[in-house]
This record gives structure tokens, sequence and C-alpha cells, in this order.
């Protein structure tokens, strides 16, 4: 497996959060290609930053109106996204 930068792994989780906005959900997919140390850290970022919300008490919700698009998604971690 490629080895992700912590930007990297960011986008992974936008992605991710857009195709799965429940939080149990979401964590189970994530645990094959993250370890939970870097899923929970990467969540409380993207909270921090306003790139996500939480919508409730297990959603997540890219925040679109605060920050516009989800970023690209660069080509290595295209096949980790369409995997899960």
């Amino acid at each position: 497996m490629v080895e992700l930068s912590s930007e990297d792994k960011l986008v992974l989780l936008q992605h991710a959060i857009s195709k799965y906005e429940d939080e149990n959900t979401l964590l189970e997919k994530l645990k094959a290609v993250l370890p939970q140390k870097d899923i929970d850290r990467g969540i409380a970022t993207l909270i921090a930053t306003q790139r996500v919300r939480r919508i409730g008490p297990d959603a997540l919700q890219n925040n679109i109106s605060h920050v516009g698009e989800l970023p690209e998604i660069l080509p290595h971690i295209k096949p980790i996204i369409d995997s899960l």
C-alpha cells in the first residue's frame, strides 16, 4: 500500500464521509485502510478546520457551504476510495 501523507489522509476521510455519513459505518469501512488513531485524529482535524461538521450524535457531513467543493482525488488515493 502507498504511504499516505497527513493531507492525503484528510482527503481520503472527506471522500469517505461523502459516501458514508453514519460515523459507525464510516469507522468500520476505514479500519481496513487506516489505523484508528489516524481516523480519530483526521476527523477531529476536519471538524476543527470546519471542513466537516457533526450533524447528529453519529453523523458527519462535509461542510460544503464553508469550504466549497471537496478536494480533488489524487490518483494514488482513488483506488482506496473506490474500495470502500
